[in-house]
Parts: structure tokens; C-alpha cells; sequence
């Protein structure tokens, strides 16, 4: 499935900011009650109630730490919590008393997880979550979508030890599955691509492009109210990165290293995009306004679109149209 370049961009209804007293809330997740989750950089987790009416504040309590750098969440059935920790592994923690932190794996077929990135679970409690990068950690990451190397994993953990389903992915990010749940989608941010892997049927086993040449580079994803996904833009489509994943791996290690001395300015704009079951994109929402900056994360519900930032002090909310 090609999702093709175009979809121009339509205006994001206007966006609500809730902000943080710390910087990074990466993803965000919704729990059974309709609050809003997420990490920051100190290695805190929140929990957010968002204003029920205009002018009420919404109400944000900590709800767990890490002891490392969160990203990626799910919510299981029970109300427990899965974190990606960037420096700590897959993790599970249930935020009601969030005193012990289950380390639930910290290394892969003998690699130790050092850039875990996001996870969804099963119905049968299966786990599948991504690997963005065995070479570069958080810290680095623009090295690895320059670089262009592909070392991202897509991983499951069933009973035992984690299994590796894909490797080689364009910096591994988000994760869903199908409502069915007869394949689990991954984006990779750094090849503007949606990459499928089925789980059930005839094609069980195989992976295939769910969605490519996407007008922005994925990030986190999240399953839609119409049955489709949503993912998150981190950043438009730049046709000198398109250009520089077709030169030498010699001229992209160089310009990998010049990103960790001259760092790149996070996008000035928000993008979301949902797509359906079939990888078709449905919509290509844009912040017009400029007052949130490098979407990360991207969740729905009761009408309400919420987005997370890797580069914020805050979350943004809006309601959809």
C-alpha cells in the first residue's frame, strides 16, 4: 500500500495547551477513565485530567517514576501501566501504587535495550513493542534517522524471552494493532513508512508496507475511534534528508556526527494524520496557530484529540470536528 506524498494538510482545530512543570511528555495514552498519561524527562509519569469546561484548569498528579527516561505507554486491562524507558527497558507499574517497578525485559537475544520506544499488549497479554535504534540511545536520535543505518527492532514478549519479530527497521517508533488483531503495525520515522507484520492467517509470519512515501516522518500511533490509527507527525518531509538516505554510508556518518555538534531545531508546527485498516490516509491534520511544536504522541477519545511532545513543556488537546 503506497499512502502517496499528498494529503495536503488541513488546519488542526484550535489547540489547548496544559502545561507541565517538566519538558518531554513523548507519548500519551488515555486510561479507562479518560485521563490522559504520560512521561517526562525526569522520569516522572502524570496523570492528567483534562478541563471539562472552558476556563477550568485541568488537574495533574504524579503517578510513578521510572528511575530512567519514559516514552512509549500502554494501558493494560487491569489498569497497570507499560513504559518504554529509553535508559531501563520495557517496564510495568500500576499507578495506583506505583511503589514497585517490574522490569519486564532489559535486553534482547543478549543486546541490552537501549533505546526502548513504545509497546502495545494483546488481548491474550501478548506484548509487542519496538526497538528504535541498537546504535544510538534518546540523546542521539537524530544520528540514527540520519545516519540511516536501519538497526530498529519490532519485538514480542510472550511467555519466556523476548522474540524478535523484524530487525533492521528505519528507527523503530510507535506500534499498534489491528482491531482484530490480525497484524501489528510499526512505524519507522526515519523511512517515512508504515511496515505491517500479520499475525494470523495466511500471511502470518510475513511482513509487508502497510503505508509509504508518508508526507511526514511517524512517530507514535494509536488506534483511532473509527477503527483505523492515528500517528503522530514528528516532522515534515524534507527533501535534503530524502536526499542524503541515497548517498554513500560514508557521507551519512558524517553528517550523522555534525547533528551531535549542531543539533537540530525541533519542526515549528503539529501534524497528526489518521489512517484506515488498509493504510489509506483519512486525514492530515496540521497546528496552524505554532504554539505546539514536534508532535510525538497521539491519542483520541469522547471526541477529543490529545497530542505529546518530545520538545514540550506541555500537552495539547483539541476537540475534533
Amino acid at each position: 500500500m503506497n499512502a502517496g506524498r499528498g494529503s495536503r494538510p488541513a488546519p488542526l482545530p484550535p489547540l489547548r495547551l496544559v502545561a507541565l512543570d517538566a519538558a518531554g511528555p513523548e507519548d500519551v495514552v488515555f486510561d479507562a477513565a479518560g485521563r490522559v498519561l504520560t512521561g517526562l524527562g525526569d522520569g516522572r509519569l502524570v496523570r492528567i485530567a483534562l478541563p471539562e469546561r472552558p476556563g477550568d484548569r485541568a488537574d495533574i498528579r504524579e503517578v510513578g517514576r521510572t528511575g530512567g527516561r519514559p516514552l512509549g505507554l500502554d494501558v493494560l486491562p487491569d489498569g497497570r501501566l507499560l513504559v518504554c524507558d529509553a535508559e531501563r527497558g520495557l517496564l510495568r507499574l500500576d499507578p495506583e501504587d506505583a511503589s514497585r517497578v517490574e522490569v519486564l525485559a532489559d535486553s534482547v537475544e543478549g543486546r541490552p535495550l537501549r533505546f526502548c520506544s513504545n509497546v502495545v499488549a494483546a488481548s491474550d497479554g501478548t506484548l509487542y513493542f519496538t526497538v528504535s535504534s541498537l546504535r544510538y540511545g534518546l540523546g542521539d536520535w537524530p544520528s540514527d534517522i540520519v545516519e540511516h543505518r536501519g538497526t530498529g527492532l519490532l519485538v514480542r514478549l510472550a511467555a519466556g524471552e523476548p522474540e524478535v519479530l523484524l530487525e533492521g527497521l528505519q528507527f523503530a517508533n510507535g506500534v499498534a494493532l489491528a482491531p482484530d488483531e490480525s497484524f501489528v503495525v510499526v512505524a519507522e520515522t526515519g523511512a517515512r513508512r508504515l511496515t505491517r507484520w500479520w499475525l494470523t492467517g495466511a500471511e502470518a509470519g510475513r511482513r509487508d508496507t502497510f503505508a509509504d512515501d508518508l508526507p511526514g516522518h511517524p512517530d507514535n500511533m494509536s488506534r483511532s475511534a473509527g477503527g483505523g490509527f492515528w500517528v503522530a507527525l514528528a516532522a515534515p518531509r524534507t527533501p535534503p534528508l530524502d536526499w542524503l538516505h541515497r548517498t554513500a554510508p560514508s557521507v551519512r556518518r558524517t553528517a550523522a556526527a555534525a547533528t551531535r555538534r549542531l543539533p537540530i531545531p525541533p519542526p515549528r508546527a503539529a501534524r497528526a494524520m489518521e489512517v484506515d485498516v488498509q493504510g489509506r490516509i483519512l486525514r492530515h491534520l496540521k497546528d496552524t496557530g505554532r504554539r505546539f511544536r514536534m508532535a510525538t504522541g497521539v491519542a483520541e477519545r469522547d471526541g477529543r484529540l490529545v497530542l505529546g511532545s518530545l520538545a514540550q513543556d506541555a500537552v495539547a488537546w483539541c476537540e475534533l470536528r
